[in-house]
């Protein structure tokens, strides 16, 4: 699944809301066979990872994101792309997620970075998003030393997870929405695409 058939889910994941044609898919996963496209949609959608649904004569795909199944799946392929970038300084983050002071955490890159635009004097956008019995400024407060110490420095957000889903489903722009259309997951995909997944339910669309 790795080698080849993540690339089909590659666009849900990055935007896990769009309801995508064929032709879309195959556009965005670089993949030059349409049957090979068709084939790993109906697998999936068989697996219950996407759903299908019809708008007229159009078949639509979509990620099944209230589904653990799916969460699973597109958090490891979140990650699994996350750890292949070659512009993330992997040891700084990796020093980061050890030092946070909670089991239940997302780790994201966002910004610069994440749109691989970074310049030498770019900060380093990192999100985590804890569980609501963590204390944010608690956290924040025991990493903002490393943080302000690393090269490149590291911009550092925490938020509550109900934080977070209240950006999502706030009508006006704001950090939540702009870290869900760009981000790099390196740590708790599952329980991101959790998160979208309940926003999603709540009438998030991106």
């Amino acid at each position: 699944m790795l080698k080849k058939e993540y690339e089909v889910l590659k666009p849900f994941v990055a935007a896990p809301w769009l309801r995508l044609t064929l032709r879309q898919v195959k556009a965005a996963s670089a993949k030059k066979s349409e049957g090979y496209v068709f084939s790993s949609l109906k697998r999936f959608v068989k697996g219950g990872v996407l759903l299908e649904e019809r708008a007229g004569n159009v078949v639509l795909y979509r990620l099944n994101a209230d589904g653990i199944k799916a969460q699973v799946f597109a958090g490891f392929v979140a990650e699994y792309i996350g750890w292949g970038r070659k512009n993330l300084p992997y040891d700084d983050l990796v020093s980061l997620a050890s030092k946070i002071p909670t089991g239940f955490f997302t780790l994201a890159v966002t910004g610069s970075y994440a749109k691989g635009k970074q310049k030498p004097e770019s900060d380093l956008d990192v999100v985590i998003i804890c569980d609501d019995c963590v204390e944010p400024k608690r956290v924040y407060a025991e990493l903002r030393y490393y943080c302000e110490m690393s090269i490149p420095p590291i911009h550092l957000y925490v938020f509550k997870r109900a934080e977070f889903l209240q950006m999502l489903l706030d009508k006006k722009a704001n950090y939540g929405k702009e870290l869900a259309k760009c981000n790099v997951i390196l740590c708790g995909g599952r329980e991101y695409y959790g998160m979208i997944g309940e926003a999603m339910k709540h009438g998030f669309n991106g």
